[in-house]
């Protein structure tokens, strides 16, 4: 079972050692036993957690295969930003910022990183209140966050420095794109969800209309 889980997880997000798989299923233990306790997901997904959550989250990887400076926005669980920072924890350099209000799941994401040498930085509090502590990073991430309009007014401060954004989104990502379409203006690439029925939405040079 473990040599598929392998070979899933390299089809997903490229190359990756079995070291590194081994710190994706000790996360997922450690996810489980902490979500027994308090509220890191949907109750009815943690039977597909490796699916739904971890695979969902490894498929940014060759989006950016490059990139070494992340920033997840609402963490929550750890998905993507955790899962993306055990991808690229032997890389050196290499850091990803998580961002996440609630005080139990940033000190769930605390513990346990800190417990794989992730390269992360947890940081407890509204994303408005980041934005002269987190330094430009190359790719944004967000999932399950909010609806485009908001993620935007979010982002934008981190964007006009040059940042890239790969946003999860559902079936209805069409709806949110045209709503946002009369105040913002950007370049936009769709890729396909791998794993789940969405889409994850590539955003540059966003601004203003």
């Amino acid at each position: 079972m473990r040599e598929d889980l392998y070979r899933e997880l390299q089809a997903i997000s490229g190359p990756v050692s079995r070291e590194t798989l081994a710190d994706l299923e000790a996360f997922q233990s450690e996810f489980l036993r902490w979500a027994s306790r308090i509220n890191l997901a949907a109750p009815s997904t943690l039977p597909r957690l490796w699916d739904r959550h971890i695979l969902d989250s490894a498929q940014l990887m060759p989006l950016a295969p490059e990139a070494s400076r992340w920033l997840d926005l609402g963490s929550g669980g750890g998905f993507p930003g955790a899962i993306i920072a055990i991808l690229i924890s032997r890389r050196s350099d290499s850091q990803v910022t998580l961002i996440e209000s609630n005080r139990k799941k940033a000190a769930f994401l605390q513990t346990t990183l800190a417990a794989l040498k992730a390269p992360t930085r947890i940081l407890p509090r509204r994303i408005e209140d980041c934005y002269q502590d987190v330094p430009a990073p190359e790719i944004i991430t967000a999932r399950a966050l909010a609806p485009l309009s908001r993620l935007f007014l979010l982002i934008e401060p981190w964007m006009r420095q040059g940042a890239r954004a790969l946003l999860h989104k559902g079936r209805d990502f069409q709806r949110e794109l045209e709503e946002s379409s009369d105040a913002w203006r950007f370049d936009l690439v769709e890729h396909r969800d791998k794993v789940g029925d969405g889409v994850i939405l590539e955003i540059r040079d966003l601004h203003r209309a």
